[in-house]
């Protein structure tokens, strides 16, 4: 990648993958779009996606030939990130934003509103100093229907609520809005409402469930779940994401319960840690995960964290494949225990801030936070999908996740609170079936991790496959690389990556991209409609808006969806206490550190604490320390710190060790025994990828451990080992 786009040749191209007349041919309109794009780099790499010039089916070498030999010698710190999708004012109109602000940019902005491009900023702006304008046309556009409607958008007349009064006096169920049809968008009930393809089936059809199916679904599970439990109890959901959780998931919503979420890859006693937090009287699991033809016990798991009731669905066939204890059922079992159960049910109506889901984020001691989901959640994460991610009803979006994280709740209402189908693979999104799913699906949006689509690039799973019906892809949870963002994108004729930044306490991106602004590879365009922030100094004090720094984030009090309170610790304490105010407004804790760049592109730097980010998930280095002490009998204490490599990719795990006086043990070993009690004890995702004994660890003068400071140690020292290469 060492040359300007004019000085590559023939020879380039053919050293990246061409064949001789396809280089020559290429090499010819390759020049013209330079000659088009002019001086540029931004115009030049436009002029070239414009034409498609890059194909999907290209090697990779010619992509990132093309893209950074368009990019040499180009100066970040005086012009940007590269960009490398633009919206057009044609197809800008035709998206979910873009439309809205044609219908009401003029009467809201004036003579301030151009276009949808042109005037984004001025529109978010103006979302968040008129929220009860911006949200009172959003619910319009969504598939909200309220029993009783509320009495105003907000009420801040309460002024011990930095958040407000989100839809006060409102009563609906939000289970019930995702199971109607709505003339708004031409959806019937034959409209598909969920697809789905098993593992190991991959040459069958994608199977399909209409609206109605699901909705009759959903009503006989609820009705069974009536039998059986009393109003207002928690129901925990610790399976992978199939056809089958969704309909449990909406049918304990629709029936008054309480959903608490736990991930399928938790060991026993971060289940049994999530049970006792949430009060949850009955678990629903599978028998087995199937992932890579290879069957993972998951009802046996469960059971070791005790639970008073297990429901059990078979990963496969109609019988489940185990043993069950004496308390437990089956799923068929479960549905039957009364034949006379009605087909129809009435849907239990509730108040806008009922608690209908608990999730699970991890603290930085102890338990983890245990955040109530109220039905505000619902609609905040469905709205910026439709805002930001453009999802409209005949889009299928896939994203490979689960219940028991927040992007599996997000993807549900996102879907069924637009119109659009729900896409699920019952399988690892790791390999060729997944990617064979995608096209057959026919998905137009794709939400993925960094790591996953790390794993795509280099095992090259997804050759000869068809995406370009993507329209656009979505990333959160770690930080992409560039490379692996170029990669992704250049699958769909660099269709852009909304990158997607928030928190569960938020149920929504705080930053996020759209279609009408361009986009620059992992990077964010833009707070989230209806969003403000500021980025602080150390000392506390605001930088000015749009002025390039790197700060903790500081988020504006005001914002629809995001919790006012925890199960299991002082909301205030946690969010608010210590953050300064801005403007007469309390800030609001989120705890990261995020730099803007020249041109108001935003970047996630890490965390303000020591909470770090592994593989999507967020934990602490208290709980990883924890495990850490108890690993071997030769450790003293250990330090655990996360970083972000220098070519970009997800956060990496290093642990510190100091050793016991008399005790001697290599790093390796070490590595090998920390990640193997970390997997055990915490989660099976979590990997160690360096172990650096040392003789002490530097301290404050109240004894108070300095990470930060091993921190950049590592990092320099990694810089070092880089150089030398």
């Amino acid at each position: 990648m060492g040359k300007s786009i004019s000085g590559v040749g023939v020879e380039d191209l053919v050293g990246a993958g061409l064949k001789i007349r396809e280089a020559k041919e290429f090499e010819l309109e390759l020049r013209d779009a330079v000659i088009n794009g002019g001086l540029n780099p931004k115009e030049v790499w436009r002029s070239i996606t414009a034409r498609k010039l890059l194909k999907p089916w290209h090697p990779h070498a010619l992509h990132q030939l093309i893209y950074y030999s368009v990019y040499y010698d180009y100066d970040e710190s005086i012009h940007g990130p590269p960009l490398y999708w633009f919206p057009s004012p044609h197809q800008s109109r035709r998206t979910n934003l873009g439309r809205l602000m044609e219908t009401h940019g003029s009467r809201l902005l004036g003579a301030l509103y151009k276009d949808p491009v042109t005037s984004f900023r001025q529109f978010q702006q103006f979302s968040v100093q008129h929220p009860e304008i911006y949200w009172s046309t959003i619910l319009k556009e969504l598939s909200i229907e309220f029993i009783v409607p509320p009495k105003r958008i907000l009420d801040t007349s309460n002024k011990s609520k930095h958040g407000g009064t989100w839809l006060p006096g409102s009563v609906l169920n939000i289970a019930n809005c995702c199971l109607q049809p709505r003339n708004l968008w031409k959806e019937q009930d034959d409209s598909f409402a969920i697809v789905w393809r098993t593992e190991g089936y991959d040459d069958l059809n994608v199977e399909h469930m209409t609206l109605k199916e699901l909705r009759e679904q959903v009503m006989l599970v609820a009705n069974a779940l009536d039998a059986t439990f009393s109003k207002g109890d928690a129901i925990a959901i610790d399976m992978p994401m199939t056809a089958t959780a969704v309909i449990i998931y909406l049918a304990i919503v629709l029936a008054g319960f309480v959903v608490v979420s736990i991930a399928d890859s938790f060991a026993p006693k971060e289940i049994a840690t999530r049970l006792r937090v949430s009060k949850a009287n009955v678990i629903f699991t599978q028998d087995f995960i199937i992932r890579g033809g290879r069957r993972f016990p998951l009802y046996s798991r469960v059971v070791e964290a005790f639970p008073d009731r297990v429901v059990v669905i078979p990963a496969t066939g109609k019988d489940v494949a185990v043993q069950l204890r004496d308390q437990d059922s089956s799923w068929i079992a479960f549905l039957s225990s009364d034949f006379n159960l009605p087909r129809s049910y009435q849907p239990v109506y509730l108040p806008i801030d009922s608690v209908t889901n608990i999730l699970f984020s991890s603290g930085t001691t102890g338990d983890p936070k245990a955040i109530p989901w109220t039905q505000l959640s619902s609609i905040r994460c469905a709205a910026d999908s439709w805002a930001h991610c453009d999802v409209q009803a005949g889009d299928v979006f896939c994203w490979p996740t689960n219940l028991g994280w927040v992007m599996g709740p997000i993807l549900l209402y996102s879907c069924f609170l637009a119109g659009a189908t729900l896409a699920l693979y019952h399988g690892s999104p790791m390999g060729y079936g997944f990617g064979k799913f995608i096209q057959d699906a026919g998905v137009t949006i794709l939400g993925t991790v960094p790591s996953i689509v790390k794993t795509w690039k280099s095992t090259n799973c997804m050759e000869d496959l068809d995406w370009t019906k993507i329209k656009l892809f979505c990333s959160t949870g770690e930080v992409s690389s560039v490379d692996d963002d170029l990669w992704l994108s250049s699958k769909a004729f660099y269709n852009p990556i909304i990158e997607c930044c928030g928190g569960t306490e938020l149920s929504s991106s705080y930053i996020i991209g759209n279609l009408l602004q361009p986009q620059a590879f992992g990077a964010f365009s833009s707070a989230s409609m209806g969003t403000g922030f500021v980025i602080l100094s150390e000392s506390g004090l605001p930088y000015p808006h749009d002025h390039p720094c790197i700060g903790e984030v500081g988020l504006f009090p005001i914002y629809m969806g995001a919790t006012d309170r925890l199960v299991n610790a002082d909301h205030e304490e946690v969010y608010f206490k210590g953050m300064p105010k801005y403007k007469g407004m309390q800030l609001r804790r989120h705890g990261d550190v995020i730099k803007r760049t020249v041109g108001g592109y935003l970047m996630v730097q890490g965390r303000a604490d020591d909470t770090m980010n592994l593989g999507g998930i967020k934990t602490s280095s208290v709980e990883i320390e924890r495990v850490c002490n108890q690993a071997d009998e030769s450790i003293l204490e250990t330090a655990a710190i996360s970083f972000a490599p220098e070519n970009g990719g997800p956060e990496q795990l290093c642990v510190f060790v100091v050793l016991k006086t008399g005790f001697s043990i290599g790093p390796d070993v070490l590595k090998m025994k920390l990640s193997r009690a970390i997997q055990t004890n915490l989660n099976p995702l979590f990997k160690v990828s360096f172990v650096k004994i040392v003789a002490e660890f530097p301290r404050t003068a109240s004894n108070k451990l300095l990470r930060r400071v091993l921190r950049d140690q590592l990092k320099l020292k990694l810089h070092q080992m880089q150089s030398k290469i």
